[in-house]
């Protein structure tokens, strides 16, 4: 299962936000460690003290944090299937939904990350995509729409801040959009960055 995750989480990372091509030439500030994933009587919480984030998983969704670059957390519904792929599931996925959290340690603007999901997305043969700069909890964010013939549909979600941004992505199989999207906007919502 972890291996399956991983590989999801890799291809996510880079079509959500294409942060893996900074990951290459920068100091790594963050660590998989700083997540924590803890149960409370409201639910799987997901704790990062050192960004400042808290988020809570979707209730009954699978949680798994990844040691992958400066670490970040999986949710997968219990029904995720995608393509196998040496031993590894890979989107596009065939049923269920995943959603995508992470901390990327570098100050950056809406323009300027735009224009590196952009390019990131160059080789992935993108069918559709769009940008918006939309509100939520209260904040402006990056909206980033797009469909994949590698990897499928898409929503990246992206929260400024002062040193740092927060991608948030959501990905699901083809009959599974509307109840993916409609969970994703529910944990955007407890979403907390201090």
């Amino acid at each position: 299962m972890k291996k399956i995750i991983f590989l999801v989480l890799i291809i996510l990372l880079i079509s959500a936000g294409g942060f893996f091509w900074w990951w290459q030439n920068r100091e790594i500030k963050g660590s998989p460690e700083d997540y924590v994933i803890k149960e409370t009587a409201e639910g799987k919480i997901v704790e990062n003290k050192r960004a400042g984030l808290i988020v809570k998983a979707p209730e009954g969704w699978d949680t798994q944090k990844i040691e992958f670059l400066e670490g970040s957390v999986v949710f997968d519904t219990p029904d995720t299937e995608g393509v196998w792929r040496n031993e590894m599931i890979s989107p596009p996925l065939r049923k269920g939904c995943g959603i995508e959290t992470a901390v990327v340690y570098k100050k950056i603007n809406f323009e300027d990350l735009k224009n590196e999901i952009k390019n990131s997305h160059a080789t992935f043969g993108i069918k559709s995509e769009e940008f918006e700069i939309a509100t939520i909890n209260n904040r402006q964010v990056l909206k980033n729409t797009f469909d994949s013939k590698f990897i499928g549909p898409s929503i990246g979600i992206y929260f400024l801040g002062e040193d740092k941004f927060y991608s948030f992505a959501v990905y699901w199989a083809p009959d599974d959009k509307e109840r993916c999207v409609q969970e994703f906007n529910k944990f955007l919502e407890t979403v907390s960055i201090k």
